[in-house]
C-alpha cells in the first residue's frame, strides 16, 4: 500500500465521493469524472496539485453554471457531515478550492459557501483571493464570522486572514498594515476552542516578523491573564524569542548568563552523510548561588548551492538550573531529505544559543 500523502486520493475516496454526487445528480457521469482525474498526468502530480485537477474537473462534469454546481456542492458536504464516509478531512480541500477556482466572480454565494464548506474543511487558502480582490467588503465578512457560534467559522477570520499563511497566498496589504485583523484577534484570544486560539498565536507570530512592536506591546499587555491566554502569548512569540529579541527574552524571564558557562562541547560525528545524524554533546554549568532559567537552542548554518550559509534555529530545552549546577547534554539532528530545504555538501557550522546570545561556532562535514 501506498504511503505518499497525495494518495489519499484513491479508488476508495472517489467511489464514496461519486456516490455522495449521485445522491444529488443521479446522471453524474461518474466514468467520464474518472477519466478525466486519471489522465496521462495523474501519476506525476502532488498533492497540491491532485487538489486543483480534481476540483476542475468537478467545475466540468457537474451540471449548471457555477451557483449551481456550488449548490450540489454544498448539499453533497451536508451529507458527508451526517454520513459515514471514511476520511482524514484534508481530502475536502477539493470543495474550498472550487470556490477558488470558480468563484472568484460571485462574491455572495461564495463567501456563503465558505461559511458552510469550512466546517467541513477549512477554506483559509480558498479565502485569500477574495481578500485580495475585495479588501472592504472582505475585512467586514471577516469581522462578522470572528462572532460566528462555530469555531471552525472563527478560525477561518483568523487563519484566513494571516499575512503570511505557508504554503497561501500572500496578503501584501496585511504584511505593511496588519491593522485590519488586530481587533479581531483581541476579540478572539480568549476564545473556547483551542483550534482558534492556536490560530490567533499563528496570525500574531507572522505579524511579528513585520512588526515586532505590534506583537511585543500585545505580548505585555496579555500575559499573566490566564494560563490559556500565556500560552497564546509565547506561541505569537516563537519567532522574536527564536531571534533573541531581548524585550521579549526578558518578558518571558530569560536574563543574565554571565555566570552560565559551556564546557567540553564536542562534535562526535565531524563527518555527516545523507541520512545520518550529527551528534554533539556539551556540559552547561550554573555557576551563580541562585537557579536561572535558560532556553537553550542551537543554530545550524547550512550551506547553500552558491556556497554562502543559510541559518536555521532548533530548540533544546526550556528549563531552570539549579544554583551551583553542572549538566551534561546531548543534541542530534537528522540529515535528510526534506521538501523545505535542500542540502549541499560541505562546511557547516553549528552553534549554540543561550537565552538569545549565539555562542562559539564549530564546523562539520556534511558530505551529500
Amino acid at each position: 500500500m501506498s504511503t505518499l500523502f497525495k494518495d489519499i486520493y484513491n479508488s476508495h475516496f472517489f467511489s464514496q465521493l461519486i456516490a455522495q454526487i449521485n445522491h444529488i445528480e443521479p446522471d453524474f457521469d461518474s466514468q467520464r469524472f474518472l477519466d478525466t482525474i486519471y489522465d496521462t498526468d495523474w501519476g506525476q502530480r502532488e498533492l497540491k496539485a491532485r487538489i486543483r485537477h480534481i476540483s476542475q474537473a468537478l467545475g466540468t462534469h457537474l451540471k449548471g453554471n457555477y451557483t449551481q454546481q456550488l449548490e450540489t456542492i454544498l448539499k453533497v458536504v451536508g451529507q458527508i457531515q451526517q454520513s459515514d464516509f471514511d476520511y482524514q478531512n484534508i481530502e475536502f480541500l477539493i470543495f474550498p478550492d472550487f470556490v477558488e477556482v470558480f468563484g472568484l466572480e460571485h462574491f455572495e454565494a461564495s463567501v456563503a459557501a465558505m461559511e458552510q464548506i469550512t466546517q467541513l474543511e477549512s477554506c483559509e487558502f480558498a479565502v485569500r483571493p477574495f481578500i485580495k480582490a475585495y479588501p472592504e467588503k472582505m475585512d467586514a465578512q471577516m469581522q462578522l464570522w470572528s462572532q460566528h457560534k462555530h469555531p471552525q467559522v472563527r478560525r477561518l477570520s483568523t487563519e484566513g486572514y494571516r499575512p503570511r499563511l505557508p504554503w497561501g497566498m500572500g496578503i501584501p496589504f496585511l504584511k505593511k498594515d496588519p491593522t485590519p485583523v488586530l481587533s479581531i484577534l483581541k476579540q478572539l484570544k480568549q476564545d473556547p476552542a483551542e483550534t482558534v486560539r492556536r490560530s490567533v498565536a499563528n496570525n500574531l507570530n507572522d505579524i511579528s516578523k513585520d512588526h515586532p512592536e505590534t506583537v511585543i506591546a500585545l505580548a505585555k499587555q496579555w500575559k499573566g491573564q490566564t494560563t490559556e491566554l500565556d500560552w497564546v502569548v509565547k506561541h505569537a512569540c516563537r519567532t522574536l524569542l527564536k531571534q533573541g529579541h531581548p524585550e521579549v527574552m526578558q518578558l518571558f524571564g530569560f536574563g543574565d548568563i554571565s555566570q552560565i558557562v559551556i564546557s567540553q562541547f564536542i562534535i562526535d560525528t565531524p563527518e555527516v552523510a545523507l541520512g545520518d545524524y550529527l551528534v554533539f554533546h556539551f556540559e552547561l554549568a550554573n555557576t551563580a548561588k541562585k537557579a536561572s532559567l535558560i532556553r537553550l537552542e542551537y543554530a545550524i548554518y547550512f550551506v547553500k548551492a552558491n556556497g554562502s550559509l543559510s541559518k536555521k534555529v532548533f530548540k533544546i530545552s526550556e528549563k531552570t538550573y539549579a544554583a551551583d549546577s553542572r549538566t551534561s547534554i546531548e543534541r542530534k539532528q537528522a540529515f535528510k531529505k526534506i521538501t523545505t530545504r535542500q542540502l549541499y555538501a560541505g562546511t557547516h557550522q553549528v552553534a549554540l544559543i543561550i537565552n538569545g546570545q549565539e555562542q562559539k561556532s564549530y564546523a562539520f562535514e556534511f558530505l551529500n
